[in-house]
């Protein structure tokens, strides 16, 4: 255990009196850690910081499982005055201010796109327990449910499901199906333009004859809204009026914003997190029920994933349709093998794969990250570091990506700043 950690931390962190922590000695019971990511300039962070100290100081008090658990700070602060300030709230240790690499891998491991964020991970492997730990201290403020780990989509949703009509149905009614799970809310313009295209989705893949449910978890501010929104929506919701449901929702998916569609398999095991950009990107739902791809085309729909995390992207001169193919065709086997790879550690992939041809998208791209206009060009983006990785060869071949994206992942590559 604590020889994972040290590769997770490095061996020493500090505390809020400057003194060094050793992560060999942090405890050998200790079975859960909880990643803090935050700022101290960020307003929302200084005020869960608060909520977070008395869930700990409770927890250390009174639970029985009060050696099980520790966390650890994880800065985006730019000034160290203002960190250290921050720092000498918590009673927990930090990673060491200085420490921006570690910093940036934690940032990128574990998907963190905004703060605060609290995750909670498996001290011996880092495996995700719980990514949305902020529900967490706000559901469970005496820590009874530790460790907080995931359960079945069929346990969670458990209970009854409106229809817009007000009719009810017993979740149950979901077995067998493939289900999307959708966190969307009136309010925000990006979810009414996505829920438009879904429900026209929603409608091909049920006339196709495919067993398909969509279950709307509402974040809307007022029942009011959530009628209004969900009379245009033609499948099931969890009730307004069960917000503890609706937020072991949230917690079990770490659901960091909205609109998120979340698709299911009939066994409830997760297919994907993309939800939006596969509808988005299928609008005859040909791909259904949209496992992930190793290889993406990059499109306007899609860009958003290049935020998600580092990205290899492969430049070519290709300005028609169906011209990317012998570039997908050259990067996919590589794809496919680490997404097999990463499957079996049931991980997360720690890089993303797309082609990207001669249009205004790959242009916008290649200006914002200053690459060269080479073609082919080969590239791993991290817009969260604001790092590139650029490999401008003659000729791109298998062997040349593999040792690219191993050296990549080896951490053998030098970065330029985006």
């Amino acid at each position: 255990m604590s020889e994972f950690l040290v590769s997770l931390f490095g061996e020493r962190l500090v505390n809020s009196e400057k003194a060094e922590v050793d992560v060999q000695s942090l405890g050998a019971k200790l079975s859960l850690v909880g990643l803090f990511f935050g700022c101290s300039l960020n307003a929302p962070c200084k005020q869960f910081n608060g909520s977070l100290c008395e869930f700990y100081s409770r927890f250390k008090k009174a639970s029985e499982h009060k050696d099980k658990l520790e966390i650890v700070f994880i800065s985006s602060d730019q000034d160290q005055k203002h960190w250290q300030d921050f720092l000498q709230e918590m009673p927990w240790p930090a990673l060491p201010f200085k420490d921006r690499h570690k910093k940036m891998k934690l940032w990128n491991k574990y998907k963190v796109t905004s703060i605060p964020s609290l995750v909670f991970v498996d001290a011996a492997t880092g495996k995700v327990v719980c990514r949305n730990g902020l529900l967490v201290v706000r559901d469970d403020p005496k820590g009874l449910e530790f460790p907080w780990g995931p359960k079945p989509f069929a346990e969670v949703v458990a209970g009854p499901l409106l229809r817009n009509n007000r009719q009810t149905t017993d979740s149950s009614s979901l077995e067998g199906h493939y289900v999307g799970v959708y966190f969307s809310a009136h309010w925000c313009p990006p979810c009414r333009s996505l829920t438009r295209v879904l429900v026209e989705s929603y409608r091909t893949v049920k006339e196709s004859g495919q067993k398909f449910e969509i279950v709307f978890v509402s974040a809307d501010r007022s029942e009011e809204s959530f009628m209004q929104y969900f009379s245009e929506m033609p499948w099931l919701a969890v009730p307004y009026s069960d917000e503890a449901r609706r937020s072991r929702l949230n917690r079990l998916y770490g659901i960091q914003g909205i609109p998120t569609l979340i698709l299911l398999d009939a066994e409830g095991h997760m297919i994907t997190r993309q939800g939006r950009v596969e509808v988005l990107n299928d609008p005859e739902c040909r791909l259904f029920p949209w496992h992930p791809r190793p290889v993406l085309e990059l499109s306007e729909s899609n860009a958003v994933q290049l935020h998600e995390g580092p990205c290899l992207v492969l430049f070519v001169d290709a300005e028609e349709e169906g011209e990317l193919e012998p570039a997908k065709e050259l990067i996919q086997p590589i794809a496919e093998k680490l997404m097999a790879k990463y499957k079996a550690k049931e991980e997360e992939m720690p890089l993303l794969f797309f082609v990207a041809g001669e249009d205004d998208m790959s242009d916008s791209l290649r200006d914002y990250t200053n690459l060269p206009e080479a073609a082919p060009l080969l590239t791993i983006l991290d817009m969260s570091a604001r790092a590139k990785y650029v490999r401008d060869v003659e000729e791109i071949t298998p062997a040349e990506v593999e040792q690219f994206v191993g050296d990549f992942l080896a951490e053998k590559l030098k970065p330029e700043p985006i």
